[in-house]
């Protein structure tokens, strides 16, 4: 299976920062030309700051979490700050992925009071989303108590899968496939189709797909899975006493996934029944914003 690794630097808050797939520059650009409402009627230009603050105006400002959290997303705030006053001067103060408690300063900054007020908003919506999946993210991977490694979904925002699944390993967790792609995933529609779940196979291994991920929803499944060239199985909404009898036919042949279902109550004892990973779809599905503030003052 493919578990998707990008080439970051983590506490990158240069221009330099990328996520391979990901264009950092136009993200920033769509997201402020949104905000701004570029292109229509009136639109293009941020009508409260201009008619309200100086142009000549310098704000300091600091972003501090309300509450205790994994840190993901401080670099793209930054470019936020950078794409409307290329001269600000911004501090960062934590890595990305660390966890701290509430009232932690993240940033502080100072610059020109028009850009910071225009940005605002699009760089603490992006902190507060990375930050909260990070967050649940890290609370999922600490249940697990060293048992088996997390994995996160294809269940993404539309657009926002690359930063969504950065900020899951900066919560500990590591990237399943990224898309349709990098791994063949053969689910019930496709053995519904196919015929099988050794014809489906088959057929994927015939097409020279090497990374070759099935889900098997009965332990029946597994052996002709594996006959076929399965190099990676899912077991799909099976209960601990089953997961414990899948790991045993498969006795480490293949790597193997717990999916479906997954809570954080009982993620632990899923981990625990010998699987290889445990994938949980609500991490970039259903993870609430981090409660981030950012407060300024005039210099």
């Amino acid at each position: 299976m493919v578990l998707w690794q990008a080439h970051d630097e983590g506490f990158a808050v240069k221009p330099g920062f990328s996520l391979p797939g990901f264009d950092l520059d136009a993200f920033v650009r769509a997201t402020l030309d949104e905000d701004l409402g570029l292109g229509l009627p009136g639109g293009g230009h941020d009508v409260t700051s201009e008619s309200v603050i100086p142009a000549d105006a310098r704000f300091a400002g600091v972003m501090d979490s309300r509450d205790a959290i994994t840190v993901a997303g401080l670099p793209i705030a930054v470019a936020f700050f950078r794409a409307l006053d290329p001269g600000m001067e911004i501090e960062v103060l934590v890595e990305e992925g660390a966890q701290v408690p509430a009232g932690t300063d993240l940033m502080r900054l100072s610059g020109n009071a028009r850009a910071m007020l225009t940005a605002e908003r699009s760089a603490l919506n992006t902190v507060q989303h990375l930050s909260g999946i990070a967050t649940m993210t890290r609370t999922y991977v600490d249940a697990m108590q060293g048992h088996a490694t997390l994995l996160d979904t294809r269940k993404t925002i539309p657009g926002l899968r690359h930063l969504e699944k950065y900020a899951t390993r900066m919560g500990g967790a590591k990237n399943h496939r990224m898309g349709l792609w990098d791994a063949a995933m053969i689910k019930d529609n496709h053995v519904l189709v196919a015929g099988g779940v050794a014809e489906a196979v088959h057929r994927a291994r015939k097409a020279g797909v090497q990374d070759v991920i099935c889900e098997v929803d009965h332990l029946d499944q597994i052996e002709p899975a594996l006959a076929a060239g399965a190099s990676h199985l899912l077991l799909d909404n099976m209960d601990v006493p089953t997961l414990r009898a899948a790991v045993a036919l498969i006795a480490g042949r293949v790597p193997s996934e717990a999916s479906g279902g997954v809570r954080l109550d009982t993620i632990g004892a899923i981990a625990a029944t010998g699987v290889t990973y445990v994938s949980v779809g609500r991490l970039t599905q259903s993870a609430p914003a981090a409660d981030i503030g950012l407060d300024f003052t005039p210099l």
